[in-house]
């Protein structure tokens, strides 16, 4: 089921109809990983048996077991936490797996041996590394006689544009499927992409990565997890980190998290990870 809060299930009675749905499949049992009150809610309204939270939950009293949330850990281990809210896991594998296609899609039919991978979108636009800081750096890559594919969706067509127009780069912006996209990214020697899907693509596929922070910050928990991995990031700015998933505009106007970090930066950590 997908829970759509700003159309089909907006509001109390979207909220209703979606509760009726989870109750026609006769749940015992449920883990509650967003801590929204609408998902506190919506579970309780399907009368599941046992909910289990986490304590600083909205909400949280409708919860009958309530997991306490280590804040300063990796997302991975947060929702652990929930999973292990009665009692120990042990034994537990806390690697990221992910399983794309094995086949290689024909989109993929022009990448020819080892191939790095450069994801410069974001849904968030203040995740986003300026494009004249990509294309520096896929520009040195390809006089390193490297083979680069361009990946993002169809809102992103601008920016791939603006990265690979003139290079000898495959640009696949907009043209991949997710499915696809994963392909290529699980085939890939190495990512280079912001804060984003990317990321957390590569360490699901332990693939090693390079990730550009702007406006967020490792700290919030969603960095890279167990795969070989650089973050780059703009230092001694007093304004960032500004918000934990970023925003859609820069609150100060400047930019400059995601302005004033030099590609020269980038490409250090680049060469470390292809060393």
């Amino acid at each position: 089921l997908t829970f759509d809060k700003r159309k089909s299930h907006a509001g109390i009675r979207g909220l209703w109809r979606l509760a009726r749905e989870l109750r026609g499949f006769n749940f015992q049992c449920c883990y509650a990983l967003h801590r929204s009150y609408r998902t506190a809610l919506l579970l309780w309204l399907a009368r599941i048996p046992k909910r289990i939270g986490f304590k600083d939950a909205a909400l949280s009293f409708l919860y009958h077991v309530r997991a306490v949330r280590p804040r300063q850990a990796h997302e991975v281990r947060r929702k652990l936490a929930l999973l292990g809210a009665e009692g120990p896991l042990p034994g537990l594998d806390d690697r990221i797996r992910l399983f794309a296609c094995q086949h290689a899609p024909q989109i993929a039919e022009e990448l020819s041996g080892p191939y790095i991978a450069v994801v410069p979108g974001s849904a968030w636009h203040t995740k986003r590394w300026h494009p004249a800081g990509y294309r520096k750096v896929v520009e040195y890559l390809i006089q390193r006689k490297k083979a680069v594919v361009l990946l993002g969706s169809k809102d992103e067509l601008q920016t791939g544009m603006e990265v690979g127009k003139g290079l000898a780069a495959l640009n696949l912006v907009g043209l991949t499927t997710l499915a696809e996209t994963m392909w290529i990214i699980q085939n890939a020697a190495l990512v280079l992409c912001n804060d984003s899907l990317a990321l957390h693509l590569a360490s699901g596929f332990n693939v090693p990565a390079l990730a550009v922070f702007c406006a967020t910050s490792p700290a919030f928990g969603f960095g890279p997890w167990k795969n070989r991995a650089e973050v780059v990031e703009l230092k001694g700015l007093a304004c960032k980190p500004c918000r934990p998933h970023g925003g859609r505009a820069c609150p100060l106007g400047t930019e400059a998290c995601m302005r004033d970090l030099d590609a020269s930066e980038v490409i250090a950590a680049l060469e470390r990870l292809l060393s």
